[in-house]
């Protein structure tokens, strides 16, 4: 069955990625796939690596019901958005400049941005570098830094004091690809099981890992899945990931040192708009004291930060570990914000 402005089944199966309308836009030189629905003030959605507008399919149509145009993009390089061959073509101007194509394309003049991980990184650059067009923020689970004086990778090395890290790990070509690629289902079964708040022990996430080990020695396959990721949802994930690949997701990774390069105007920058942080107490992800302390120092570049959470339980994928939780505290941000 094509996605393309595909129509919604009754009942209706938020698992199916049918059940929502798809569209394609032409924006920044690109072909974007996006999900749609609802109608008032612009909400975009932007996923996180390895996810893909999907992650949002349990908000999108709350939000939507509350009075909102909810637009839930494939960023670049994921899903059925284009994947630029160049590494340089994924560096967050390119991301920004996708994201006011998009506005703009809608004949929208404002948004409220909110993103999850890699996607928390594009929205607080939208909204640091376009602040009239994006007028709100909200961050999952990534509290993102400031742009800070040390190159990234720097930090990064002296952050994993001699082991690898994910982002570091990233920076090679090709052979994290391959290894990612190579058992596509169990790549993400494992990721996003020793993410959430669902793994103990040995099972979490380790995010420093041995110099001869591979990326996904990090990571446990579980042999029953949580059922807060229905086997359908595993699977369509496996499906476009399968078809698509990694390279365009880790590009976004190799720009880590290309974006504080080109971005030396933003040191000291802080976002003024309403923001708002959703995370979860048991995402590995904020484990280290040096990322923690990302988190408890939020307000000091979030300067209208009206609120900081961690949801007890849960780990790294919020918005699907726990949607009614999130979504409670999406509607009462924005309810906050008013709706023009």
């Amino acid at each position: 069955m094509a996605l393309e402005n595909s129509p919604s089944p009754a009942p209706r199966d938020l698992d199916d990625p049918h059940a929502f309308s798809h569209h394609f836009i032409d924006v920044n030189g690109i072909r974007m796939h996006y999900v749609e629905e609802g109608k008032g003030p612009l909400l975009l959605l932007l996923h996180g690596f390895p996810y893909l507008w999907y992650m949002w399919r349990r908000q999108i149509p709350v939000l939507a019901s509350a009075g909102f145009r909810v637009v839930a993009p494939d960023l670049r390089g994921f899903g059925r958005s284009d994947s630029p061959a160049a590494i340089e073509a994924y560096d967050m101007s390119q991301s920004v400049g996708d994201m006011v194509g998009l506005l703009q394309a809608l004949g929208e003049t404002s948004a409220i941005v909110i993103g999850h991980d890699l996607g928390a990184w594009v929205a607080q650059s939208c909204a640091l570098l376009r602040p009239e067009l994006f007028r709100a923020l909200v961050m999952l689970n990534t509290p993102v830094p400031p742009r800070g004086r040390i190159r990234p990778t720097d930090g990064l090395r002296a952050l994993a004091k001699g082991k690898g890290y994910h982002h570091l790990y990233f920076q090679q070509l090709e052979k994290p690809d391959r290894e990612l690629a190579a058992d596509t289902r169990k790549t993400l079964r494992s990721i996003f099981y020793s993410v959430s708040g669902s793994a103990v022990g040995a099972e979490r996430w380790r995010l420093f890992i041995e110099p001869d080990e591979s990326i996904l020695d990090a990571f446990t396959d579980p042999a029953e899945f949580p059922s807060w990721l229905s086997p359908e949802a595993i699977d369509h994930y496996v499906d476009e990931y399968t078809r698509t690949g990694f390279t365009g997701p880790l590009n976004y990774y190799r720009c880590r040192d290309r974006n504080w390069e080109i971005s030396a105007f933003l040191d000291g920058a802080v976002v003024r708009q309403p923001s708002l942080f959703i995370g979860g107490a048991a995402d590995p992800s904020l484990e280290p004291p040096e990322i923690r302390g990302l988190y408890e120092q939020l307000e000091t570049y979030l300067v209208e930060l009206r609120k900081k959470v961690l949801l007890p339980g849960v780990g790294h994928s919020a918005a699907e570990e726990q949607p009614e939780q999130v979504n409670a505290l999406l509607l009462e941000f924005l309810g906050q914000l008013g709706n023009h």
